[in-house]
């Protein structure tokens, strides 16, 4: 606001001194005598004889065009910002005056590509406190929509009217080593929870990339990590507390209210505020992860198998390069003695390619901050690579080097490693970034489709049609299925797989500039995969990172997709019976599946 009150105050001083151009009067008032006269002689269209002989019709008609020219922007920026006294940008006016009230949270996501401002943020201490404030926001009709840790990309918990956190409810209540079952608040978070069951020799059976979302949210929104035999998180709850607006605290189980069981596990925090968990639990155990570079046609060669014999799968696919990079996972116990843990290539000789490109890439954008060797040497990949895609992020040339100096790295990085799940299923999934992860059926274990690698084939094709600038790495994951009704795996026959694959963009950068383009791209490319290739394969999003879209029309036809797929109106009718008031719930929510008027 300030740079834009700026360029206004410039305008009116640009209109002011051009009508004062033409004016034959003392430049300046405070000087006189021979002083003035010297000024007014540099004035090109002074009064005074002697220089004004020197100006021919020609300098007369270009300054004239100069004037005219600085008028006309003067008036533009003029009209196009707003200025104090203006009633049209009154608003705006109040914005630029006002200051941000005490009271005032910032809240947003952690790739800080959504964000809201709210005067309630709550954070009960105790269920009782939990109870009190769902009660009240209740009867006064107040929004508090429950938020975690902010970690999904779409903000999908964010409310600015409101939103409720239960970061201080974080205890691990109780712990069933012979059911092998643990009772959980909602809001501790999952490597709090992991630490906690270390010490009674269990774990969880699966995980998502990374360890930092609270419980509730980790469940709510159908997080998943990957095996083609172990399902998304949410089948791991086996029951739930839920406390509701209009129906107060209720227990959720297979046996208790089985329906809304299989709506609530994946409830998207619209149907109450999950506040204990009870989770079902494996026994801890080592893994042996064996990461090796692969190509097209090794994979479709081998593919059936490995889904079939390796507990844990996942390829990452590097655009504009033929590299698959393999990552499988199984218990030690399998496994004949420990593998030889050591790589060909120690960690320089893998990072070396990485760094060169990255000095060259300093000298070529001619960067002025002074980085030393030794500096350099100290990053990580993934710090490498988001300052490289920092220098050019959206220049498709640039990224494609990135790319295939990832493929070298990934290369030189094959090998064995062995260590506890919990340490061994976490990704570094880099910095911040936009995200489009989506979910579709590829058969059963004993049967696949192969539909998971022609999608891939579809989509590297589309990228290199359209000269995507698409970093690595295209991520593709596998679970059984989810029998929770708003899962994206969700299916009733016991033997179906489904394919998670997701797409990247990285904003390296906080140049607001640079995010806006990474953005447009980013949006340019998920819109390509949406129309060429969710419907062919029945892809739906994943809900941390499905968007909302601006455009009336295509959110119609969201919201008609995801009927097709879910039952949209069995959750309204819960979400009407719990929470009438619809004080848990969001303008996503609300745009996701608007609730019908019923007379």
């Amino acid at each position: 606001m300030l740079r834009l009150l700026g360029l206004r105050r410039s305008a009116h001083a640009l209109i002011a001194s051009s009508a004062s151009f033409l004016r034959p009067q003392n430049p300046n008032p405070s000087v006189t005598g021979a002083a003035a006269s010297a000024l007014l002689r540099c004035h090109p269209f002074s009064t005074n004889r002697a220089a004004s002989s020197t100006v021919s019709d020609a300098d007369v008609r270009k300054y004239l065009g100069y004037f005219a020219l600085v008028v006309g922007c003067g008036a533009a920026t003029y009209y196009s910002f707003p200025f104090p006294g203006d009633a049209k940008h009154k608003k705006a006016e109040i914005f630029r005056y006002a200051p941000l009230p005490e009271d005032l949270h910032t809240v947003s996501n952690w790739s800080g590509t959504h964000e809201v401002h709210t005067r309630v943020f709550l954070q009960p201490e105790t269920l009782g406190e939990l109870e009190a404030v769902v009660k009240e926001a209740h009867e006064k009709k107040s929004k508090i929509r429950p938020v975690g840790s902010g970690l999904s990309p779409n903000g999908i918990g964010l409310q600015r009217a409101g939103m409720v956190n239960l970061a201080l409810m974080d205890k691990v209540i109780e712990v069933d080593r012979a059911a092998r079952r643990v009772r959980v608040q909602a809001g501790a978070r999952v490597s709090q929870l992991v630490d906690a069951l270390r010490e009674h020799g269990l774990t969880l059976q699966n995980f998502a990339s990374i360890r930092e979302q609270q419980v509730g949210g980790f469940v709510q929104v159908g997080a998943h990590g990957t095996g083609a035999c172990l399902p998304p998180i949410d089948e791991q709850i086996i029951s739930m507390k839920l406390v509701t607006p209009a129906k107060g605290t209720i227990e959720v189980s297979e046996e208790e209210d089985p329906e809304l069981f299989c709506l609530a596990r994946c409830g998207l925090g619209g149907l109450g505020v999950v506040a204990e968990v009870t989770i079902q639990c494996v026994d801890r155990h080592e893994l042996v992860e064996h990461t090796f570079v692969s190509n097209i046609d090794e994979i479709k060669k081998n593919h059936k198998k490995w889904l079939a014999e390796n507990k844990h799968i996942k390829y990452l696919w590097i655009p504009y390069t033929d590299t698959v990079v393999v990552v499988r996972c199984n218990p030690l116990s399998k496994w004949k003695g420990r593998p030889k843990v050591d790589s060909k290539y120690g960690k320089d000789e893998a990072l070396q390619h990485v760094r060169d490109l990255y000095r060259d890439s300093l000298r070529k954008y001619r960067v002025e901050e002074k980085i030393e060797d030794s500096e350099i040497n100290q990053f990580s990949f993934t710090e490498l690579r988001d300052k490289l895609l920092a220098l050019d992020p959206v220049n498709k040339d640039h990224v494609v080097k990135v790319n295939q100096a990832e493929a070298e790295f990934w290369r030189k990085s094959e090998g064995y490693r062995v260590g506890w799940s919990d340490e061994i299923l976490g990704f570094d999934c880099g910095g911040q970034q936009w995200v489009s992860e989506n979910c579709f059926p590829v058969g059963t274990l004993a049967k696949p489709s192969m539909k998971d690698i022609q999608f891939i084939e579809d989509l590297k094709r589309l990228i290199e049609r359209e000269g995507i600038p698409a970093p690595a790495p295209i991520e593709q994951r596998w679970t059984a299925r989810s029998r929770s009704l708003m899962s994206p795996a969700s299916s009733s026959l016991d033997d179906d797989i489904f394919c998670w694959v997701g797409i990247i963009m990285y904003l390296p950068t906080s140049d607001a500039l640079q995010r806006k383009e990474i953005t447009e791209e980013f949006f340019s490319y998920r819109r390509l995969t949406q129309r060429e290739l969710w419907g062919e394969y029945s892809a739906y999003e994943h809900w941390a990172k499905i968007e909302v879209p601006k455009d009336k029309e295509e959110l119609s036809t969201l919201q008609a997709r995801l009927r097709k797929r879910f039952p949209v109106d069995a959750y309204n009718k819960a979400r009407r019976e719990l929470d009438p008031h619809g004080i848990l719930s969001s303008g996503m929510l609300d745009k996701l599946f608007p609730q019908v008027e019923t007379v």
